[in-house]
């Protein structure tokens, strides 16, 4: 009797590892930020809303400060939207670096177990809270136009440019600020202290081109006045912010960016036990 012949056997199919990996990683990630959702926002009264009213609060105070002082802002005809536009995008970069300053030790009962990795910590508090600032800001200032007599002219390109650029640095002085804090604890009073002037010289009260000279070659290499000139580029037509270097923040947040990652992949078990 003739034999029939098989089929072929199909492969086996093997799962890819590194697809397995991003999948894992993509569920920690959101598994952290719905923690941190749950534990900072929703055991607080308000929750959410406390996000949005401590910079409304800023702004407000700043704009009936300095109306009584002064006619009319450097910029535009409205002192919300003037100060809106500097305020914001600091808070933006105060916000991530501090976070993520606090990552590993916000995280760290769960950094124990082999799926959690450092990386994952520092990403879910990157995106929970630079969504959440982002989103704060086109609010306020989204309600600022809509409620004032601002006449401004937008420029998205700008204005998202700024925002990157105040996520990028956030990420690099939390990162670093993070292995500082770990090993030398007074770091974080001394940082706190340090970067206390940064309020006054990052251009929110002021615009850069009205300072004197002297002062222009020394707030130059401050990044954040850059940030806030190229937001308020975004709306306000009539300002260019010549003095503006995108190039020179993006890579002076990467090189930060990267040297805090090369030491938390360094000392990220160091830090943990701690």
């Amino acid at each position: 009797m003739a034999e029939i012949p098989q089929p072929p056997a199909l492969p086996t199919l093997t799962p890819v590892r590194g697809s397995t990996r991003r999948f894992a990683t993509l569920r920690t990630i959101v598994a952290l930020i719905l923690r941190e959702m749950s534990t900072r926002y929703g055991r607080t009264p308000g929750g959410y809303l406390w996000t949005v009213l401590e910079p409304l609060a800023a702004i407000l105070f700043l704009s009936i400060g300095f109306s009584l002082m002064v006619r009319s802002p450097a910029l535009g005809n409205s002192f919300l939207l003037f100060y809106a536009t500097g305020y914001m995008p600091f808070d933006l970069y105060g916000n991530l670096a501090r976070t993520c300053r606090h990552a590993i030790g916000f995280s760290k009962p769960l950094l124990r177990y082999p799926a959690v990795t450092w990386i994952d910590a520092m990403m879910a508090r990157l995106l929970l809270n630079g969504l959440t600032s982002v989103f704060n800001t086109f609010l306020l200032i989204g309600g600022i136009l809509l409620i004032t007599d601002a006449r401004a002219m937008l420029d998205p390109e700008p204005i998202l440019v700024a925002l990157f650029l105040a996520i990028l640095l956030g990420l690099g002085v939390g990162s670093i600020n993070a292995v500082l804090t770990a090993f030398f604890p007074i770091w974080d009073i001394i940082w706190n202290v340090v970067n206390r002037p940064l309020f006054i010289a990052s251009g929110i009260f002021f615009l850069y081109d009205d300072m004197p000279r002297y002062a222009q070659d020394i707030l130059w290499y401050n990044p954040l006045i850059h940030i806030v000139g190229l937001m308020r580029q975004g709306f306000y037509a009539t300002y260019t912010a010549a003095y503006v270097s995108e190039l020179y923040v993006l890579f002076l947040s990467l090189g930060l960016t990267a040297f805090g990652f090369l030491l938390l992949a360094r000392f990220n078990r160091e830090i943990m036990n701690r």
